[in-house]
């Protein structure tokens, strides 16, 4: 290169790479900027990783442009025929016996104006076989991966236009204009199930299903993320706008949440759809409500010290008399009692609380969640029957907000 000589690029639109799912999708950013999110089925083969990233970026803000090329370069060279090696075995191309570093070294040897002037952008349709590289915004870096890959001979590489950063505007633009069907809201006490019923509708109906606490990887509560691990808010909102893109057929299942699910914060499309949805609420003991959080959130040993790390925060939020009392009861071992105590003295009074007035159209027992979902399923079957013969639906049963012996003592 190096020449005066344009080198053509090609780069899809973002919209274009989501719609065609191409055979390989590869994400060059590094493996911090990767975990908080990225396109669906894309692998991580970082160019640079954390650290290296944010020595260029410094080189960068407190030097030079150039003097950040140069470093990037250098690094590169580096590790260019095992970052190659990784994308061949990846992709599944066979590496021509050439001197890579060589190649590299000429390619950028005009700095980095004359690549960025002779890297041409060209636009392109993404093909079924393309192998699509993406890194923060379609710059440099992807353009350069691309040219040098296509000089190698693998003429299925194409970057996107604006890369990563054109992915999350489609994201945003396509979750914002989510037109929600009619949607059937499961409320309740907490540990009555919503959860279990909600996924084991989800393997009679996976149509109609919108699981929010599998896509944040948070159960929606104070405790909600012992034992998982919670999606960054743009992970949350790329998932979401995958299960939203494949649709719900004539009715969304959902269970209640508030504004937010842990830390992740719902869309206003998504938030319309359950506060103003029809609700369903699921009834079942204490005794059953215990059984449930405690195989819920006291499976493995981590999970206990992650529920010993928040107790306190509730233990503050209840009162000076309370204080060390409930990771005590954790500590001798009294599981069932401590998740009784949370439940009357915490949850129950919150959910009381954020319930009150609100109507429900049935009450369904949620002790076998198996049986629960298959009566939600028949409900929403003669509901939509009775929408479809009348035009009108049925109106909601006066069903009074859930009480606890709390909330009586507050």
């Amino acid at each position: 290169m190096s020449n005066g000589a344009l080198f053509p690029v090609p780069m899809a639109l973002a919209e274009d790479v989501i719609e065609r799912a191409p055979r390989r999708l590869i994400d060059l950013r590094s493996p911090s900027e990767f975990e908080e999110d990225h396109l669906p089925g894309a692998q991580n083969t970082p160019l640079f990783d954390d650290l290296e990233r944010a020595l260029i970026g410094t080189f960068y803000s407190r030097r030079s442009p150039e003097a950040a090329f140069e470093e990037g370069r250098a690094r590169t060279q580096a590790k260019i025929a095992d970052f190659s090696a990784r994308l061949a075995e990846q992709c599944g191309w066979q590496l021509p016996r050439v001197d890579l570093e060589q190649r590299v070294e000429r390619m950028t040897a005009g700095g980095i104006a004359t690549l960025e002037r002779e890297l041409a952008a060209v636009p392109t349709a993404c093909g079924a076989q393309a192998v699509v590289l993406y890194c923060w915004r379609g710059g440099l870096r992807s353009r350069a991966v691309i040219a040098f890959l296509r000089g190698l001979g693998f003429a299925d590489a194409l970057g996107i236009q604006g890369g990563y950063k054109a992915y999350r505007r489609c994201v945003r633009e396509r979750v914002q204009a989510w037109q929600a069907p009619p949607s059937v809201v499961l409320r309740g006490l907490t540990g009555v199930g919503k959860t279990l019923v909600l996924r084991e509708l989800a393997a009679r109906r996976p149509e109609w299903v919108l699981d929010l606490e599998a896509l944040a990887g948070h159960r929606s509560s104070i405790l909600g993320m012992v034992g998982l691990e919670p999606a960054s808010q743009k992970l949350f909102e790329s998932r979401l706008a995958q299960r939203l893109a494949r649709g719900f057929g004539a009715s969304c299942v959902v269970e209640g949440e508030s504004r937010k699910v842990g830390e992740r914060v719902l869309p206003e499309p998504v938030w319309r759809a359950i506060d103003e949805g029809v609700a369903l609420e699921l009834v079942t003991d204490t005794a059953r409500r215990v059984q449930v959080l405690l195989e819920d959130y006291l499976t493995s040993a981590s999970s206990r010290a992650e529920l010993a790390r928040q107790l306190p925060f509730i233990e503050l939020r209840l009162g000076p008399r309370w204080a060390g009392e409930l990771v005590g009861l954790l500590e001798q071992g009294r599981e069932a009692e401590l998740v009784e105590v949370l439940l009357q003295r915490y949850y129950d009074p919150l959910y009381t609380h954020s319930e009150r007035g609100r109507s429900y159209s049935a009450s369904i027992d949620s002790t076998d969640p198996r049986a629960a979902a298959a009566e939600i399923e028949a409900w929403i079957v003669r509901h939509e029957a009775h929408t479809a013969s009348t035009g009108v639906l049925p109106p909601a049963q006066r069903v009074p907000a859930p009480r606890s012996r709390a909330a009586a003592d507050l």
